[in-house]
C-alpha cells in the first residue's frame, strides 16, 4: 500500500486538522507524559474513522489475489509499516513503527493497516519527531503486506567455500524449520557442496538436526523420522545454487545468503530468498595469481601444495557470520 493511501486516510473526516490541533496544544513544555496523552487522544479519534472504502476494497482484492496465486485460503501475512519523512537525513525510523505477523483474513489485514496508521502518532514517535524537529504530518507511511514464510527447511548458502575460500564451490547448510537453529548454532545442519560449473552436487553430509523452530520463539523436537534424512531435495539444492550464481553475478562478488523452503507453496515457487549480502572473510583475503611466471614450475607446484590447506586465521568462523 503506497503512501498515497495513507494521505487519503489522513485527509478524511478532518483527521489532519484534528491531529494538528492536538499537537499544537502541546505547547513548549513537552515531556513524555504529554506526548503519550496526545497519542491517546489521537488514537481514540482514529478508531472513529475507517479506512476509505476505495482503499479498503483494493486491499480486499489484493488479499484475495494473493490467496488465489499461492493456493492458500486465508493466507497468513505480515502487515509491516514502511515509513520515511522528507528532509530527514539525520533521522532513522527503524523500529519506531509497528509490524504484525500471522494476520489472517482481509478484515484483520485492514485492522492492522489501520494500526500502522495510528502508530505514526504513538507517544514515543511524537517524542522522537519533536527531538528531530520533524512535523508528524511530513511522515510518508506505506504498508507492506506479504506472505508469512512457513519454512519446512531453511539455512545459509555461500557462493564460495567458507572453509577454504574455493570460488569454484557453492556451499549450503540447512536444517528443519526456520533458520534460527542454523544461525544460532543449535544444530549441526545438513551440508551440501555444489560445483559452480555444471551444478553437480559434489558432497552431501547429514547433520544432527534435533530441534526446529516452527512458529513462535520456542524450539520443538524434530520427530524421529526426520532426524536421519536430508532436509533439502537434490532439485532444491541445485535450484538454490543456481540462484546463488545469479546473485553473485548481479553483485559482482561472492555472496552470503539466507533462504527458506516454504511448505505452503507449490514445488517450483517455494524457494524464498530471505537475505543476501557480500561474503566478507575470504572475499577480502589477498589472492595470489595461479602461476608466477618468474618462478620455476617445480617451486610453484611445491609451494601450491604446502599452502593449499592454509586458510586465513579467522576463516574457521566463516560459516557462522550471520
Amino acid at each position: 500500500m503506497t503512501a498515497a493511501a495513507y494521505r487519503a486516510y489522513l485527509e478524511s473526516d478532518g483527521l489532519k486538522e484534528f491531529t494538528r490541533g492536538v499537537l499544537e496544544g502541546l505547547g513548549s513544555g513537552r515531556d513524555q507524559a504529554a506526548f503519550d496523552d496526545a497519542a491517546h487522544r489521537i488514537s481514540q479519534r482514529f478508531t472513529e474513522v475507517p479506512i476509505p472504502a476505495e482503499v479498503a476494497d483494493a486491499v480486499r482484492g489484493a488479499y484475495a489475489k494473493l490467496c488465489s496465486e499461492t493456493g492458500v485460503e486465508n493466507i497468513a501475512v505480515a502487515v509491516r509499516s514502511s515509513a520515511t519523512a522528507e528532509d530527514s537525513v539525520g533521522a532513522s525510523f527503524a523500529g519506531e513503527f509497528e509490524t504484525w505477523v500471522d494476520i489472517v483474513g482481509a478484515d484483520e489485514v485492514l485492522k492492522y493497516v489501520h494500526e500502522c496508521y495510528v502508530s505514526v502518532f504513538a507517544g514515543r514517535v511524537l517524542s522522537y519527531l519533536a527531538e528531530k524537529d520533524i512535523d508528524p504530518h511530513a511522515i510518508e507511511m506505506a504498508v507492506v503486506i506479504q506472505k508469512t514464510v512457513r519454512a519446512r527447511a531453511a539455512g545459509v548458502m555461500f557462493t564460495l567455500s567458507p572453509t577454504s575460500g574455493d570460488r569454484s564451490k557453492i556451499v549450503l547448510e540447512a536444517s528443519w524449520g526456520l533458520g534460527l537453529s542454523v544461525v544460532g548454532g543449535e544444530v549441526t545442519p545438513d551440508r551440501f557442496v555444489v560445483d559452480k560449473v555444471g551444478l553437480g552436487i559434489a558432497d552431501r553430509t547429514l547433520g544432527n538436526k534435533i530441534i526446529e523452530y516452527r512458529r513462535g520463539d520456542a524450539p520443538v523436537d524434530v520427530p524421529a523420522d526426520r532426524r536421519d534424512i536430508l532436509c533439502l531435495l537434490d532439485d532444491e539444492v541445485v535450484a538454490l545454487a543456481t540462484l546463488g550464481k545469479k546473485l553473485e553475478r548481479i553483485h559482482q562478488a561472492p555472496q552470503d545468503i539466507e533462504f527458506a523452503v516454504d511448505e505452503e507453496l507449490p514445488e517450483g515457487s517455494n524457494l524464498i530468498l530471505l537475505q543476501c549480502r557480500p561474503e566478507t572473510v575470504w572475499s577480502n583475503a589477498a589472492r595470489k595469481p595461479a602461476f608466477d611466471a618468474g618462478a620455476s614450475m617445480m617451486s610453484w607446484i611445491t609451494g601450491s601444495i604446502s599452502g593449499a590447506t592454509r586458510p586465513p586465521a579467522h576463516a574457521h568462523n566463516a560459516s557462522h557470520q550471520h
